[in-house]
């Protein structure tokens, strides 16, 4: 497992942009053992995919609803990735949380298969 540390949450108007941060601190060269993700979860509902990155950034896999408006990345050398979310809608406010998982399972982008995960990091969208 390796521990997670999100960032970068907040409010923000319909439309805007936020980037968030997820730092892997103790991780060092282990860190590109992983696939990386972000994961949402609004109140009522399931925690749900959002995007997904492999672990050499060569491949991307996005839920629709995000497609065309969010961007995951990472970087290997300082342990971190980043999801991007430009024309937020009122629909994205939800907790945000990043996960890792071992290489190996990238057609899987169930809750289940990211066996280490961040304490959240809340974002909202007024309209």
């Amino acid at each position: 497992q390796v521990q997670l540390v999100e960032s970068g949450g907040g409010l923000v108007q319909a439309g805007g942009s936020l980037r968030l941060s997820c730092a892997a601190p103790a991780s060092g060269r282990t860190f590109s053992m992983y696939d990386m993700g972000w994961f949402r979860q609004a109140p009522g509902k399931e925690r749900e995919f959002v995007a997904q990155i492999s672990w050499s950034g060569s491949s991307t896999h996005y839920t629709d609803s995000v497609k065309g408006r969010f961007t995951i990345s990472r970087s290997n050398v300082y342990s971190m990735v980043y999801l991007q979310m430009n024309s937020l809608k009122a629909e994205d406010t939800a907790v945000y949380y990043c996960a890792a998982k071992p290489r190996g399972s990238w057609m899987d982008q169930t809750a289940a298969t990211f066996g280490s995960w961040g304490q959240g990091t809340q974002v909202t969208v007024s309209s």
